[in-house]
């Protein structure tokens, strides 16, 4: 094998583990659950590679970080959602989501101020629907958000 060829070679092989890279990276990136994902941006700290991601549903409140190897997920039922608080900087918000059973609360930078309110609405949406409902979600379709995303 000529030198010429060694670095053909050498060449292909970094350009298949790029690829690989990439193709991790992107798969990562997407929703991991169907419904209301809110990922946060690439462009805030933290989350260049592997944005995380909050999904809320009628009966919980998850947030999703996924890593090289597995993930780290966090989830609070709504009737342990005590509050939400919205921090709005001059390019993203940060989501404090705090519990009443006094466990860590989830904390999420670098989403969009609308995506950040949009998270606020329907958890207290959901709670309505869980008050109201004698502590139970509701068994119907939930009503689409007023504005789409």
């Amino acid at each position: 094998m000529t030198s010429e060829q060694t670095w053909i070679w050498v060449g292909l092989t970094a350009g298949a583990i790029f690829a690989v890279i990439v193709a991790i990276v992107w798969q990562k990136g997407r929703p991991f659950a169907p419904g209301d994902v809110f990922r946060a941006s690439r462009l805030s700290s933290g989350n260049h590679l592997f944005p995380t991601q909050v999904l809320v549903t009628q009966s919980s409140v998850v947030q999703y970080k996924p890593r090289w190897i597995g993930r780290q997920e966090e989830t609070i039922h709504m009737a342990h959602v005590a509050s939400v608080k919205i921090d709005t900087t001059l390019m993203f918000s940060n989501v404090l989501i705090e519990t009443s059973g006094g466990s860590d609360p989830i904390r999420c930078h670098g989403h969009r101020k609308r995506d950040a309110e949009e998270m606020k609405r329907l958890i207290e949406q959901y709670q309505n629907d869980y008050y109201l409902g004698g502590g139970r979600p509701p068994s119907g379709p939930v009503a689409p958000p007023p504005s789409g995303r």
